[in-house]
């Protein structure tokens, strides 16, 4: 397979952009939403599912494949788009995001992170050659260089600690990493400090990384604050690199950060609402097991393409759920992966629209 790699700008509104992505495993229309595949899987969907929604491109965590099957395992079987049948691109986080999400079970020092493991409590050293190690043997396209992730609300002090750990570590993440079929994205800190973020966003630009993922945010803050420093952070990286903004996938948050020139979202949003009986549709969310969908024979969302609602009803949908069928769980996450991504892919269709 050719290593072909590119980010190409076509067309902008505003800060808006629309582009395309191309990895060895094809070619990526952005702005793209990436369901998450923590474990190698997003839930309940089978690649097949993913595909019939338009998802090209799907995101991973290093860390938690690492801990189970072991990414030394997974490289053994043929990497990681083999290990899930995947044929599409594929981008890892490094597990700088579980020095947020892990807090009470790890260390921080200069040279890396040591965890207490959250699946059977041994404990394990992570650095950002072992980060980028981890990642190759995977083999997913785009990686994420090692960074250290503070919560909200942090202190400016520990904000200064987590810029000065985060460009160390890209630094080190760079000069580890040597595979030729995958490209290292940076990733901007400085929590709700803006000349934080502007050193920061500095420091990375300099090493020339592939793209730049916006770190720091959706950890704590309200959606204002996450807008606001989002906007601010992409306006401070290169115009023909992949921007990423890590937890964002509710349709009215995806529609503000497309606006502040984001390319790439990742969340578990759909899926997890979903399984939970939540639909997303045009009118709003819809509760799949309230009594109002009883006898209710209309699909989830009238026209609406996917193939829950080209095959059942509302009502079905409440059974299951009520049932305990897991099935419902799947179509109803079906829905909302479809829903999404038609949603993006209409916000891309504005943006190449007014530019011809």
């Amino acid at each position: 397979m050719p290593h072909v790699f590119s980010f190409e700008v076509d067309a902008c509104r505003g800060r808006s952009r629309a582009g395309v992505l191309t990895t060895p495993h094809g070619a990526v229309k952005t702005p793209a939403f990436m369901p998450v595949a923590t474990q190698g899987a997003v839930k309940l969907l089978t690649p097949d599912d993913l595909e019939d929604t338009g998802t090209s491109i799907v995101a991973a965590n290093a860390f938690h494949l690492y801990l189970r099957p072991g990414t030394d395992v997974v490289a053994r079987v043929g990497g990681l788009h083999q290990f899930m049948s995947w044929p599409r691109s594929i981008l890892t986080d490094s597990g700088g995001f579980q020095i947020h999400s892990l807090a009470p079970l790890r260390e921080v020092d200069d040279d890396g992170v040591t965890f207490r493991s959250p699946v059977d409590g041994r404990t394990l050293r992570l650095t950002p050659e072992l980060a980028t190690r981890a990642q190759e043997d995977l083999g997913a396209d785009l990686i994420m260089a090692f960074d250290y992730c503070t919560s909200y609300p942090t202190s400016r002090e520990e904000a200064e600690k987590a810029v000065a750990l985060t460009t160390a570590w890209a630094a080190r993440c760079r000069a580890a990493h040597t595979s030729k079929t995958q490209r290292l994205l940076g990733i901007v800190q400085g929590a709700v400090f803006k000349d934080l973020r502007e050193r920061s966003a500095a420091e990375l630009v300099g090493m020339d990384f592939f793209g730049y993922a916006v770190g720091g945010l959706s950890v704590g803050e309200d959606t204002e604050q996450t807008a606001e420093y989002a906007a601010f952070t992409t306006s401070l990286l290169p115009q023909n690199k992949i921007r990423y903004l890590m937890g964002i996938g509710r349709p009215e948050d995806i529609a503000w950060a497309v606006a502040a020139g984001v390319d790439l979202f990742d969340c578990v949003v759909p899926t997890r609402e979903g399984r939970h009986g939540t639909a997303l549709t045009g009118q709003g969310r819809l509760n799949v097991r309230l009594s109002p969908q009883t006898s209710d024979e209309r699909p989830l969302e009238e026209g609406c393409g996917c193939y829950t609602c080209r095959r059942f009803s509302r009502a079905y949908l409440r059974h299951l759920f009520l049932a305990g069928e897991h099935l419902a769980g799947r179509l109803v996450s079906v829905h909302n992966l479809h829903y999404l991504q038609k949603f993006v892919a209409g916000l891309r269709a504005k943006i190449v629209g007014e530019n011809n």
